[in-house]
């Protein structure tokens, strides 16, 4: 067995990271890695002395609490990025653990990678929301497969069903099932190797950096989210839509955004969701009531997180997979005139990203209505401002008999969650209206500032797509604009 872990997870120039590895080999070699348009080494350590180290039984929520086997020191000359480290054996065992380094002289573009969402899919050690528990710990390894694995394009979601049964059965014999769902592996290194190649420069933070900073965001001009970013805090939110309305501009190149509220301990060690066993949540019924870590949408935080996407799961649901529209996978868009699409030949109606399949695995919409044949955004309290539509695609929220085997056996479908918590009960008359959703790609102004949604977690699948990359570099242009 072989293990490890980084904490703290992020670090700027000139701090240290502990780095911190359970194995039975005796030694072992470390290489640190930067990851993006090319994987750059940064520093190589050989022949380190390591022991078995022992595991809580309670890991999944307290932590491993290992000895430290290495200090790593941040170098002035290190980029800002994700650096992968890679712990290899002499008997040809690996692990992987990884650090975020920090800009030390930001530029105007933050990617905040999604580590709380890594964590809520954490099994190691022990379950995670998804297999029983409420409570996941980040001071423990991730599962095989989150920070790196072979062929993202062809093992994700919403492609899984082209596998063969033997191919599935070898690929997650080696990886976790669930690293189709969350991890750096999955789409973050899409996006990040195709903006570097592109010559893009950003900066790197974490979900906990964005949680504990309230001024991480005041240098940049542009922030991004990418991929499958689902757990956050209401001081994530906070930060972020202070920051919006004093005129940043926040690109959601992401789907399932924000749907459940989490709570992080005092030292962002645990991070805390109930989702559907609200009635645990010691919060409930006290004052601090919105704080119940159920989701966004619940009328019990009073802030759904259209307020800060303009979207939500609960109009969307899943695309391109079981039980859900498989569509065209692509988006048929709507305002070609858009300053988005510039550069593209559209024609309302065309569809983009379907050879790709952008429009697959979880989605976020709105309630939309037909103004001059054209989709438009509903306006309601949970969707106040005014939302430009952009582009649609079909999609479904699951019901409990829908999901799949994985999940803990009392796993509510978001249908009849939705239904119950939003629409007031769990009836048949109330999952029917939420049962047709859509992905809508939108816009809109919030204070001095504005969001774009793409409003699905596969768009970084679609970037070697003209199209597709075309609309993201016209984003991150506009973003480069405002500075």
């Amino acid at each position: 067995m072989i293990a490890a872990y980084c904490w703290p997870q992020s670090a700027l120039p000139g701090e240290f990271v502990a780095l911190a590895i359970s194995a039975d080999t005796g030694s072992c070699n470390i290489e640190l890695v930067r990851v993006g348009a090319t994987e750059t080494t940064v520093a190589q350590f050989r022949g380190v002395n390591v022991d078995v180290q022992p595991t809580p039984e309670t890991a999944f929520e307290t932590g491993c609490s290992w000895e430290k086997t290495l200090d790593i020191e941040i170098e002035p000359f290190w980029k800002s990025g994700f650096y992968l480290v890679r712990v290899l054996t002499d008997a040809g065992e690996t692990a992987e653990a990884f650090f975020v380094v920090k800009a030390s002289e930001p530029a105007s573009t933050l990617l905040v990678l999604s580590t709380s969402t890594w964590a809520a899919y954490n099994t190691w050690g022990g379950p995670s929301y998804y297999t029983g528990s409420s409570a996941s710990s980040l001071k423990r390894p991730l599962p095989p497969g989150f920070l790196e694995k072979p062929e993202p394009h062809r093992y994700r979601v919403a492609l899984i069903n082209e596998l063969t049964n033997e191919e599935r059965r070898d690929h997650f014999a080696q990886y976790s099932i669930w690293s189709c769902a969350a991890g750096f592996a999955n789409w973050e290194i899409l996006f990040v190797k195709w903006a570097e190649k592109n010559g893009v420069n950003l900066d790197f933070a974490t979900s906990t950096d964005l949680h504990n900073d309230s001024n991480l965001l005041s240098p940049y001009s542009t922030y991004l989210s990418v991929g499958h970013d689902e757990y956050w805090s209401h001081q994530m939110r906070d930060h972020l839509e202070n920051w919006i309305d004093k005129g940043g501009f926040a690109v959601f190149l992401s789907g399932n955004t924000a749907f459940w509220q989490v709570r992080f301990d005092d030292s962002a060690e645990t991070m805390t969701c109930f989702k559907q066993n609200i009635l645990d949540d010691p919060l409930l019924g006290t004052a601090d009531q919105h704080l119940t870590s159920t989701m966004w949408s619940d009328p019990l935080t009073q802030r759904p997180e259209s307020l800060m996407t303009g979207v939500s799961f609960t109009r969307g649901g899943y695309a391109h997979c079981d039980n859900a529209p498989k569509g065209s996978g692509g988006y048929s868009i709507w305002k070609p005139q858009h300053w988005v699409f510039d550069g593209i030949d559209l024609r309302a109606g065309d569809i983009i990203g379907a050879k790709p399949v952008i429009v697959g695995y979880e989605c976020d919409g709105c309630e939309l209505s037909l103004h001059d044949g054209l989709p438009v955004a509903t306006r309601s309290d949970a969707f106040p401002q005014p939302l430009e539509v952009l582009g649609t695609a079909p999609a479904r929220l699951w019901e409990t008999s829908d999901l799949p085997h994985q999940l803990r056996k009392d796993y509510v479908g978001e249908l009849n969650w939705v239904a119950e918590r939003v629409g007031g009960a769990d009836t048949a008359e109330n999952r029917s209206r939420f049962e047709h959703g859509y992905a809508v790609m939108a816009t809109f102004e919030r204070g001095e500032g504005s969001v774009f949604t793409a409003g699905c977690t596969d768009w970084s699948y679609g970037l070697d797509d003209p199209d597709v990359s075309t609309i993201t570099a016209n984003l991150l242009q506009r973003a480069e604009n405002r500075r």
